[in-house]
């Protein structure tokens, strides 16, 4: 499988008021986003919170998100753990129930060194036979993969992609050397789309989709058509609802955006917790601003 060009949604993970998953919900989501333009979907990433869920529930997760595409869109799975020989066992498990491709982050709190990046990488990458997308996100891992490691795994016929989330442009231009047909990056913040794209970037993993998932894709389509100054009209449009969506720890801003929205998908997992009534009114503006009310 080729990489993916577009808006790949971090899909939320639905619960009812038990906190239990809703997987009803969870259907209707998928259903909705290929309905809407989303060119890929993402399970388990952050915005979905795995970290709060049990191995059996990410497991049904999948498994629901695997049988209800069904192959019309690539469903990407996040695998990643900070034991490299946990993330290697979800990495084949996945694959083996059907997922087009993996995300799988850098290891967090027993940070490692350069040669140890590399290996956590290179073990997921030989064990598996399915495209794996590399998790750069220093802000909440505490640490970063070095640009020579980037060098390094993209030469990896397994692995075609980097989400970058680090916010830093200067690094961002820096791994830009190393893209191709084969190795692509795509946007881990939805206020730089156009900026990665301007890099060569091929799209988007995307939190502003799970709201609007038809704008996020034509954010990036635009810029992919060549229409660069309308995909940059885009992207300063909805900067006010972007900014709202991580004024508190994501994915919070947009659960509670998707239920001003009607959408009713439930709350978070404790440590999670409710919104600041500022932070609520703001967002509330935003999308309201924005015409997402």
């Amino acid at each position: 499988m080729k990489p993916i060009k577009g808006s790949i949604v971090a899909l939320v993970t639905p619960f009812h008021e038990d906190g239990s998953v809703n997987f009803e919900k969870l259907e209707e989501l998928l259903e909705w986003h290929i309905e809407n333009k989303t060119d890929g979907i993402l399970v388990l990433g952050t915005t979905g919170e795995s970290s709060t869920m049990t191995q059996e529930e990410d497991d049904k997760v999948v498994e629901c998100a695997i049988r209800v595409v069904n192959h019309r869109v690539p469903v990407i799975v996040g695998a990643g753990s900070n034991s490299t020989a946990a993330m290697k066992e979800r990495s084949i498990k996945y694959e083996k129930m059907g997922a087009d491709q993996l995300l799988l982050i850098s290891p967090y709190y027993n940070k490692t060194n350069e040669r140890g990046m590399i290996a956590h990488f290179m073990e997921c990458a030989d064990a598996v036979n399915i495209p794996i997308i590399l998790y750069n996100v220093p802000g909440r891992t505490g640490c970063s993969i070095s640009e020579n490691a980037i060098k390094v795994l993209s030469k990896h016929p397994n692995i075609i992609g980097i989400k970058e989330a680090s916010g830093n442009i200067g690094y961002a231009t820096n791994i830009a050397r190393y893209l191709s047909d084969d190795f692509v990056m795509y946007s881990g913040n939805d206020d730089m789309i156009t900026t990665i794209m301007a890099l060569g970037g091929s799209g988007v993993i995307s939190v502003l989709a799970d709201i609007a998932p038809a704008i996020t894709h034509n954010i990036v389509q635009e810029y992919l058509d060549g229409n660069t100054k309308e995909s940059l009209r885009l992207q300063l449009k909805y900067l006010d609802v972007i900014h709202a969506l991580f004024c508190e720890v994501n994915p919070i801003p947009v659960k509670e955006a998707m239920n001003m929205m009607g959408m009713n998908i439930g709350g978070y997992r404790l440590p999670l917790y409710e919104m600041e009534e500022s932070n609520k009114k703001r967002l509330h503006d935003a999308l309201e601003q924005a015409g997402l009310l």
